[in-house]
């Protein structure tokens, strides 16, 4: 008796770590996210708002090797929601540009400076003395539902 007992101790022990361990699982699996990108600011009526979402420094910001989402959307209005989903967790940086000619990138003129408006995530300070941001400095981690509010900018910063 005292082995049977033992015995179904041992297994309702087992069944219960099981079942624990299972559920701990569930609990700490990585879920996808959303990301809500708000662009504020939007001087032209007409073209598109085009984002893209970035998760890593490779290729940022002008390339599409980092860039895991993308959208461009039709401007009407100052300012401009677009919902991106199933993002997985980590960091991300987000380029906006107002695209003005159809061609789906940051036009520049020959010294570089963007022709077009432009808009980055935590809104950095965009000049000449500090060149184009740096993914580790503009880069956010996105937790479940975030946004993010991003200013429009139609000339570099003084």
């Amino acid at each position: 008796m005292f082995n049977i007992h033992r015995f179904s101790c041992l297994s309702l022990v087992t069944l219960l770590s099981l079942f624990s361990a299972n559920n701990i699982h569930h609990a700490y699996a990585e879920t996808n996210s959303d990301l809500t990108v708000i662009v504020n600011g939007i001087r032209n009526q007409t073209g598109e708002i085009c984002i893209g979402v970035h998760n890593s420094a490779q290729g940022f910001p002008d390339g599409n090797s980092s860039q895991t989402k993308s959208a461009c959307t039709p401007i009407t209005g100052n300012t401009v929601k677009q919902v991106f989903t199933n993002l997985k967790p980590g960091n991300y940086a987000v380029v906006v540009l107002d695209d003005q000619n159809g061609d789906r990138r940051l036009n520049k003129d020959f010294f570089g400076i963007p022709t077009e408006g432009f808009g980055i995530s935590k809104n950095p300070i965009v000049s000449i003395q500090t060149g184009t941001p740096k993914f580790h400095h503009v880069s956010f981690k996105l937790n479940k539902n975030t946004t993010i509010n991003i200013n429009m900018k139609y000339s570099l910063d003084s």
